[in-house]
């Protein structure tokens, strides 16, 4: 059920950055919705997930030193290159998702990160 619930929270926040940053396309996120959009931004969103699962905590690892030089900053670029890596996965699949370029990444990242974060926020419960 978490399992679930991250891959719908990821979709949200995928469709959310497409919607507000001009340099990341989602067929989804066009005005059209077609089954297979939505299809799209699912498959999207599970790519998403296991490049954060699998490949960031290595990226992070391998990158610490420049993260602790930089005070923690660095990280939001590795942020970006996971959204532009899901991006080549995506777009290799003939997938409708694109980001185009580093700064639409970064920009979208922080969309990511914030939504995920809200919306984490408002499903979980507080003990």
């Amino acid at each position: 059920m978490l399992l679930l619930l991250r891959l719908v929270i990821n979709a949200v926040a995928l469709l959310v950055a497409a919607w507000l940053v001009p340099g990341i396309y989602l067929s989804a996120a066009k005005g059209s919705s077609t089954p297979h959009d939505w299809l799209t931004l699912v498959i999207v969103a599970l790519i998403f997930g296991v490049v954060n699962v699998i490949i960031r905590p290595i990226v992070l690892l391998l990158t610490l030193p420049l993260t602790i030089l930089t005070l923690g900053l660095f990280t939001f670029v590795v942020n970006a290159l996971m959204l532009i890596l899901t991006s080549w996965i995506a777009e290799g699949m003939g997938l409708g998702f694109r980001v185009s370029g580093f700064w639409a990444g970064f920009l979208g990242a922080l969309i990511v990160s914030v939504v995920s974060f809200v919306l984490n926020r408002l499903v979980t419960k507080r003990d």
